[in-house]
């Protein structure tokens, strides 16, 4: 029987559904995989980029275990890419890599002003509150006043962490130097602003309806917002989704609070819409001072067109949430526009001649870039894996295949390196500290303390 031996190189959703999908619908080849992460701990986005307070979303945890825990799948934590392990070595022990390694870093937003102090990418600000190990533990949050920009449920999840009481996350996972962070906040007011109208959101009723669910924080909408055109109309007659929507901030409109009329919350939430950012505004000392902003219309074809309205909120911090970005990989092709590996349907092409690279695929985020599900992660894998084993004949021909060469290898260089075992000391330990005080688990934050206790040391 033919083996393949393979590298998935990412061991977030895309990566171990990948390899899920090819241990289990493959029966013509002897699979061996191998997964790397260059984090201590696996699953990705999932620990690192979903808010501490969405228990429901960090269930799909619980699948990607099950994967894992199977025992047929080794995986090699706290190795780089490009840096522990290359391409070469790669191409010297495997037949194919698939390179499932998301979009964690911000999309750019040109305006003037967007480099002040103060003014920050909300990938930056995710990676904070959810404990990643390559950010700064402190974060400082000493405006009274925030924007976030962005209709989507990043933004939501950056604004409703901005608002809510450090208190009411305390039932989480949430790390102690972030609830410390939270606890010291001045944040009275979070503004969030959409270029489009509430009928063209890209947040779910899920993340809009917990918004209005946080204790002592009242929801603010404005009138002006809800003067629909047709096509708006339309939307909230035809999709279950924007209905549910649209019904949430109609109720928000009867709230005391609307408009700032008779609030009694010490922290308000305000969503502006048809609002598209167009500068930042500095103080003196190059700090954000405020957000200047044009009032759009609906341009009749499903976009919007800008009014000459500008407007001006004083602010003290920016985040802009307008979505995720890939990053390169040394020796792999990279797309600098879109942020992608460039593929067709998972198989990479060189971006110069447009010619299939043999042997490199790549799923997930960093193939089609950051939109999308858990569904479509999965049904990307499975069109990847599909093509990997179709491609049998342009697979590479490891000079050594054998299981013992990679830990050889990682140890020669002095690499040291975290299995599946070393997670499992690391995910008891987490979940230990949080037992006295009835929480999930607290994370262990910095990564020679996550290496550490992985590796029994």
């Amino acid at each position: 029987m033919t083996k393949l031996r393979l590298a998935i190189v990412g061991a977030g959703p895309a990566g171990i559904y990948a390899a899920d999908i090819l241990l289990k619908t493959e029966r013509s080849f002897d699979v061996s995989i191998d997964l790397f992460e260059q984090l201590p701990a696996p699953y990705g986005l999932v620990r690192y980029g979903v808010a501490p307070d969405h228990p429901r979303i960090k269930g799909v945890i619980n699948a990607l275990r099950d994967v894992l825990d199977r025992g047929d799948i080794r995986i090699f934590g706290n190795v780089r890419f490009g840096e522990d392990i290359t391409l070469d070595d790669l191409k010297k022990h495997y037949n194919a890599v698939i390179f499932a390694t998301g979009a964690i870093r911000d999309s750019a937003l040109d305006i003037p002003g967007i480099d002040a102090e103060g003014s920050f990418g909300a990938a930056d600000f995710v990676s904070w509150f959810d404990g990643h190990p390559d950010v700064p533990r402190e974060w400082t949050l000493d405006a009274e006043s925030v924007a976030v920009l962005g209709n989507g449920n990043v933004a939501l999840d950056v604004a409703r962490i901005l608002a809510k009481h450090a208190e009411d996350l305390l039932p989480t996972e949430i790390p102690d130097n972030v609830h410390a962070g939270l606890e010291a906040s001045k944040i009275t007011d979070v503004h969030v602003f959409g270029r489009r109208g509430p009928a063209q959101v890209k947040f779910t009723p899920l993340e809009l309806r917990e918004l209005g669910e946080l204790r002592d924080v009242d929801m603010v909408v404005y009138d002006e917002d809800f003067d629909y055109d047709e096509a708006s109309k339309d939307a909230v007659a035809s999709n279950k989704q924007v209905k549910v929507i649209d019904r949430i901030l109609q109720q928000w409109r009867t709230r005391p609070s609307v408009n700032n009329a008779g609030g009694e919350a010490s922290r308000r939430l305000h969503l502006h819409f048809w609002a598209k950012p167009v500068e930042i505004k500095k103080d003196t000392d190059g700090r954000v001072a405020a957000i200047v902003y044009e009032r759009t219309q609906p341009d009749g074809s499903g976009g919007v067109t800008g009014t000459g309205e500008l407007r001006e909120i004083a602010i003290g911090q920016m985040y802009r949430a307008v979505g995720y970005f890939g990053s390169p990989l040394k020796d792999v092709p990279f797309d600098k526009k879109h942020g992608v590996i460039p593929n067709r349907e998972g198989q990479v092409i060189a971006k110069d001649s447009n010619q299939r690279v043999p042997g490199i695929y790549a799923t997930g985020w960093i193939k089609r870039g950051p939109v999308g599900l858990i569904g479509h992660t999965k049904s990307d894998a499975m069109e990847t894996v599909q093509h990997l084993v179709n491609d049998q004949g342009s697979w590479w021909q490891p000079e050594d295949p054998s299981e013992a060469a990679i830990p050889a290898l990682l140890e020669s260089r002095g690499v040291q390196w975290t299995d599946l075992d070393g997670w499992h000391r690391l995910d008891e330990h987490e979940i230990a500290l949080g037992g006295p005080h009835d929480r999930a688990r607290i994370k262990v934050v910095p990564r020679d303390e996550m290496v550490r206790i992985s590796r029994g040391e």
